[in-house]
């Protein structure tokens, strides 16, 4: 074992990359941080709903909560209700059982809403495909913005997804502020 810590502590350990300076995680922290507010004027409220997937995806964006990704400190939250959100992220295949829940999530979401599929099942129908339990992908069901395959994608690609549905989303600054249906959500 000594000699194993003899080893790493002469050479670094083998495998393992220089950390970035933590001056440039915060700029650009920062300035994902600043979009964010140049296009919403606040904090982006999402809702996560899970369409009957393998959980696969979810572990992924749970890991965007931890002190590593930080999203929260972006200005994106995760929100319980449909009506406080900005955007919706499902995953999974549509099951039959949860169609009807969907439509109703989308529905109460206020526009204008963003909708981003996360994972192969969520975007082309993955190995579970359409059948008597499935509708298939998200958009069979629901509009969908953007769409982030992988099985499961990792949470670097999945706020990628956000950021480019993000980006998408027509700014309130470009007509004045003046959106007609553009209703706010809680900070």
């Amino acid at each position: 074992m000594w000699h194993i810590l003899k080893y790493i502590a002469r050479h670094g350990h083998p495998g393992a990359s220089a950390p970035q300076p933590l001056s440039a995680s915060r700029h650009r922290a920062h300035l994902i941080h600043a979009d964010i507010l140049a296009i919403l004027g606040r904090a982006l409220a999402i809702r996560q709903v899970d369409a009957g997937s393998c959980n696969g995806c979810e572990l992924e964006i749970h890991a965007l909560n931890n002190p590593y990704y930080n999203i929260e400190g972006l200005g994106i939250k995760f929100v319980a209700s449909p009506r406080h959100a900005d955007m919706l992220l499902v995953t999974g295949p549509v099951s039959r059982h949860m169609e009807l829940a969907l439509k109703r999530t989308y529905d109460a979401t206020p526009a204008p809403k963003l909708v981003v599929a996360i994972g192969d099942c969520g975007c082309t129908d993955g190995i579970f495909g359409e059948s008597y339990a499935s509708c298939g992908r998200v958009s069979n069901v629901i509009p969908v913005d953007v769409t982030v395959p992988g099985c499961p994608p990792s949470p670097a690609d999945i706020l990628a997804g956000i950021l480019t549905a993000l980006q998408r989303r027509p700014s309130r600054a470009a007509d004045g502020g003046k959106t007609p249906d553009f209703t706010p959500g809680f900070n």
